[in-house]
């Protein structure tokens, strides 16, 4: 491959890594597969490629249709709740997210709501959603109908759809209820508690079967509190905490000993947090851990 071709790829990565990633809920997964991407492009007949964001776009999305087929039977033998590989988006790592629906778009929460769907159905939605692709492009990049596409993503948005509507708070809200959160935590502030979740809160842990972890969801405000002060006891005065965003979103980072140990999403809904994802799984934390420049 040319050195300018190479470059070209260059100016595309970024673009590539954020469409694998919604595609797969998998940081490292999205780095493996661009990788592929380059290495199909190094190996192709230039002459033979009229478009290439377009060429690179059509291979990522096919790269990952065979990824989501195996990863498929593979979360069926899942150990306890399956989450995203987080990451953190402070860096631009997903491009710019300037609004509130672009941060949404990447929320933990809407990345667990597109394994609802097949995968086809799923790259239609990323592509329509995420890159505003036309039903002609995707129809492209798909090799299927037209109509079909639009049927696909019909299909998908109904799937999709939360039972309810997300009002993301603003990112300095956000901010202040992760922070109050924390601390009544840390302070076993049962009634400070109670005033920061909303009654049906629920706490997801993914351990992966590879640490501790809860291997059902914790459903209802009374239950989360207990298991959150229960927790906090335990490791407050030996795990550092660090607010930072996590798709797109106020989170948390914990660590012991400068080591990475897990990251918290939280999910809103009407000015409470509604939900909490916690990955500790170390094998979903590599990529965070880069990141952050832990170990």
């Amino acid at each position: 491959m040319t050195s300018a071709i190479a470059d070209e790829f260059e100016s595309h990565r970024s673009r590539l890594f954020g469409l694998a990633y919604r595609m797969l809920g998998s940081a490292d997964e999205a780095e493996d597969t661009v990788q592929d991407a380059y290495l199909r492009l190094s190996g192709a007949e230039r002459e033979g490629i009229d478009n290439l964001a377009a060429w690179l776009a059509k291979v990522v999305t096919n790269l990952c249709l065979t990824r989501l087929t195996s990863a498929r039977a593979r979360r069926e033998q899942y150990v306890g709740p399956w989450l995203p590989e987080p990451l953190i988006t402070s860096d631009g790592a997903l491009g710019p997210l300037e609004s509130a629906e672009r941060r949404d778009a990447v929320s933990v929460a809407v990345l667990v709501l597109l394994e609802r769907l097949t995968p086809t159905e799923r790259a239609v939605y990323v592509l329509r959603e995420a890159f505003g692709y036309g039903h002609r492009e995707i129809a492209g990049v798909l090799d299927l109908s037209e109509a079909n596409c639009r049927q696909l993503y019909r299909r998908a948005v109904r799937r999709v759809a939360a039972p309810e509507s997300r009002f993301t708070p603003a990112p300095e809200r956000q901010e202040e209820l992760v922070a109050s959160f924390l601390t009544a935590a840390r302070d076993g502030d049962l009634a400070g508690l109670e005033k920061l979740l909303a009654a049906d809160a629920t706490w997801w842990s993914d351990g992966g079967g590879r640490v501790s972890a809860a291997l059902r969801p914790i459903e209802g405000r009374e239950k989360v509190i207990r298991f959150v002060v229960g927790a906090a006891r335990k490791y407050a005065t030996r795990w550092d905490f660090t607010m930072v965003e996590i798709n797109g979103a106020s989170g948390v980072a914990a660590s012991a000993d400068d080591t990475l140990i897990g990251v918290l999403a939280f999910e809103y809904r009407d000015g409470l947090i509604a939900g909490m994802r916690a990955v500790v799984s170390p094998d979903k934390l590599d990529f965070v851990r880069r990141q952050l420049g832990r170990s």
